[in-house]
């Protein structure tokens, strides 16, 4: 539908320049054509009128037309929601490693307070360790 626009277009500028009289022209027995008279001996050749415009050509033009902004109406709105999905799923990738990065260094701590620990202390720190070590995997499991 949009592939025949080019050729409609070329049609409708070409059709003001077919109106211009072609003259034939022989010289020493070798015949050229151009769009002035020459010297001495030249015919003007009948050029066929150009056949009258399609009426439903123009309609068709318009239709195209309308059709070719709505599909680039649609184009642009799919490309802006793709980039704002995009932004906000870079956004929550950093939210997650963000995340992910305080729960690495809770358990480091855990695990450090339990190496430091003693007595009494260190049943409590094993099990804060341990819970964080599972927070972690539950939230960040790669």
């Amino acid at each position: 539908m949009l592939r025949h626009l080019p050729i409609l277009t070329a049609c409708i500028v070409c059709h003001a320049a077919a109106a211009d009289p072609v003259y034939k022209c022989s010289e020493g027995g070798r015949i050229s054509y151009g769009d002035r008279p020459c010297g001495h001996a030249a015919s003007v050749l009948a050029v066929p009128e150009a056949p009258a415009p399609d009426p439903d050509a123009s309609a068709r033009l318009e239709r195209d037309r309308a059709a070719l902004l709505e599909l680039e109406k649609a184009r642009v709105t799919r490309e802006l929601r793709e980039e704002r999905e995009a932004v906000r799923a870079r956004r929550e990738a950093a939210s997650m490693r963000r995340r992910c990065d305080k729960l690495r260094l809770n358990q480091r701590w855990a695990e450090e307070d339990a190496r430091r620990s003693t007595g009494a202390a260190l049943e409590a720190a094993r099990i804060k360790a341990r819970r964080q070590a599972e927070a972690l995997a539950v939230e960040c499991p790669a």
